[in-house]
């Protein structure tokens, strides 16, 4: 969710609790911010459960969706120049700014008539124009605060390409919108500034983070190392390993790559430099499995959600659907591990060092019983996301106390603490959605999108696989800086539509794009998974960043193949997805052998080239090309195995880090 690592409350890490950091308001205007912070929390939480529609206030999604702007812009321009030390100027422009923008939102909240007239007539009057003005120019300001100049300038350039289209060249042209009609697409259209990304941030994401934060905060990001150390630290490169699986799994409940990786990365990256691995590759391993959290079910961060709403699917359909491609990404980088931890010759941790099993599972086991609400709220009793979330969060407050190590205990202090974290690190998330939305409604305004897609098929020749590659390298430039959910937005508003009208199927379609969209977080040059695992390992960024590149390769062949295999998103007949899915295991296995460069033995660059041929032969549709990636497969094991002499072993006689 929020991209920021540390918490914006105390400058801590995220599930650390004022407590724990010994941090307390100290301030009027800090106290006065903590208590507003607070009750952003608690009144989110009132609106999961449907607590004033029980009450008889009936609120529309729009209203309660400025409700929830209105707290977001005054956290980020009011409570943040209070807790900072900021020139009288800049108090003054933020207290305008917040001004502004609270006025034009009490008019969609108190006067909502004035907006349905809107509605009917299609048009702002003078009034409508300058109300729409004092929320766009505040919303962009604290956007700019919250992520810096890169998406409010890409935002402003796709406005500015409607604004004058009728000016603009080839497939650009069109008619072309005046300044009042985009606004009114932005204030009052159900694409605009209150439409779905929105709406998902104001009544999901928020409670998710939440439930984030608190099982943080209880200590369960510990005992899911501990548990993956059990698994894995006896084998071969244990440490990795460990930290593949844990950051996968927490980073799947935290829903922030960096958020995770810093959280993560302090406990595994000195655990993996210290049984041998390299600092680059320590710090690549946990940018790489930190990603992976976003697509991996059941709770996938809080893309899940925006794409449940905007396909029309189900969130069980979509968890279903995100398993297989998920743990084909996974087993490449866990795979990639292995292979790097024998060319290396790294040795097993030392059992006296691991966890011991009955300890570990007796100390923590009561941190899956909220995981196990959660899920049989959602997919048994089809409950909406954000009141299974709710649910859960008492049942990880009653969990807590079951720790015997009292500072995870979640006392009420505690619980107020991590509400106002959540909101800390929500409301990025609020305006950056909000934002965006100006965005989506000018795009669906003047169909811009669908003239941007209908160039992209006509460079690609029709060709669905020169097609994807352009779609993918595109996805992952305009992914770059951005957080995962306006990177999605961006992403299936542009892109997506190009492949959906080649015949790939919609969620086919979007996952392709979220996957070389979550790439960015660790490809040079704006890799900001890697900026944050590279503090902690003290390694270079450009060197971490082309190592986390290969370990990553899964981000990037995955979606390639569950679009050319639709069997691997579940769209086929059970023979057809047991085939597939075996076939692209083993070709998961296959292709890391040859990026490390180990099978049986280092392998030559002969080696590497068959087996990755052989590799992707496994990923490809059918059984007539995965038979003849076994067949190249099994001549590289034989010969390494049988026949070294024939040099598809390397000279290396002692394996060294690639």
């Amino acid at each position: 969710m929020s991209d920021r690592a540390p918490s914006e409350i105390t400058g801590v890490p995220q599930g650390t609790s004022l407590d724990e950091a010994g941090v307390r308001p100290v301030s009027v205007l800090q106290g006065i911010g903590y208590v507003v912070c607070l009750l952003i929390a608690l009144y989110h939480l009132a609106a999961s459960v449907q607590l004033f529609a029980r009450l008889g206030f009936f609120l529309t999604s729009q209203v309660q969706a400025a409700i929830s702007l209105s707290c977001a812009m005054v956290a980020v321009l009011l409570i943040n120049a209070g807790r900072r030390r900021q020139s009288p100027i800049n108090i003054a422009i933020s207290s305008v700014l917040a001004i502004a923008a609270l006025v034009s939102l009490g008019r969609v909240i108190f006067d909502y008539n004035s907006i349905l007239t809107y509605s009917m007539f299609g048009s702002l009057d003078t009034v409508g124009v300058v109300m729409a003005l004092c929320l766009v120019v505040p919303l962009l300001e604290a956007l700019r605060r919250k992520t810096g100049l890169i998406l409010p300038i890409i935002i402003l350039a796709l406005v500015g390409v409607v604004l004058f289209q009728n000016y603009m060249p080839g497939v650009l042209y069109g008619r072309g919108y005046s300044l009042d009609r985009l606004l009114f697409s932005s204030y009052v259209g159900n694409h605009g500034i209150f439409g779905l990304p929105l709406k998902v941030a104001a009544e999901i994401i928020i409670v998710f983070m939440i439930f984030g934060v608190l099982i943080s905060s209880s200590g369960a990001g510990k005992w899911f190392l501990d548990i993956a150390l059990l698994i894995s630290g006896r084998q071969v490169g244990g440490p990795a390993k460990a930290a593949v699986v844990a950051s996968a799994l927490f980073g799947s409940v935290s829903g922030s790559p960096s958020a995770n990786a810093a959280s993560t990365g302090i406990l595994t990256i000195p655990l993996m430099m210290r049984v041998g691995y390299k600092a680059k590759f320590a710090a690549a391993v946990e940018a790489v499995a930190s990603t992976s959290g976003q697509i991996l079910p059941p709770v996938m961060g809080a893309i899940a959600f925006v794409m449940a709403e905007w396909t029309g699917n189900t969130y069980a359909d979509i968890v279903k659907i995100a398993a297989i491609p998920a743990i084909l990404y996974i087993l490449i980088v866990y795979a990639s591990v292995h292979f790097q931890a024998r060319r290396q010759n790294i040795v097993p941790l030392d059992a006296s060092t691991l966890p011991k099993l009955k300890e570990t599972l007796l100390s923590g086991w009561f941190y899956v019983i909220p995981l196990a609400v959660l899920c049989v709220c959602l997919f048994a009793m089809h409950m909406p996301a954000q009141m299974a979330a709710s649910i859960s969060l008492p049942v990880i407050v009653a969990v807590s106390f079951l720790s015997k190590d009292r500072s995870q205990w979640l006392t009420p202090k505690r619980i107020a603490d991590g509400l106002v974290e959540s909101v800390h690190s929500w409301k990025g998330i609020a305006i950056i959605t909000a934002a965006v939305g100006i965005m989506v409604g000018a795009m669906e305004l003047s169909g811009v999108g669908i003239k941007i897609s209908e160039f992209i098929i006509d460079l690609s020749g029709g060709n669905l696989v020169v097609l994807l590659l352009m779609v993918g390298l595109a996805a992952l430039i305009l992914g770059m800086g951005l957080d995962a959910i306006p990177a999605y937005i961006t992403l299936a508003t542009l892109l997506a539509p190009a492949l959906t009208a080649q015949g790939v199927s919609t969620l086919g379609a979007h996952f392709f794009v979220v996957y070389w969209g979550l790439a960015s977080f660790f490809t040079p040059p704006l890799c900001i998974a890697v900026f944050v695992t590279c503090g902690i390992a003290r390694s270079g960024v450009w060197e971490t960043g082309w190592e986390a590149l290969r370990l990553g390769l899964g981000a990037f062949l995955v979606p390639f193949a569950f679009v050319l295999e639709p069997a691997l998103l579940l769209d086929g007949t059970l023979p057809e997805i047991i085939l597939a899915t075996g076939t692209a295991l083993v070709g998961a296995i296959v292709l890391s052998a040859a990026l490390r460069g180990f099978a049986v033995a280092p392998l030559t660059w002969i080696g590497r080239v068959m087996l990755g041929g052989a590799g992707l032969l496994f990923i490809a549709p059918g059984i007539a090309l995965p038979l003849a990636g076994l067949a190249i497969t099994a001549v590289v094991v034989g010969v390494q195995r049988f026949w070294p002499e024939m040099r598809l072993v390397s000279e290396e006689l002692q394996p060294a880090a690639s």
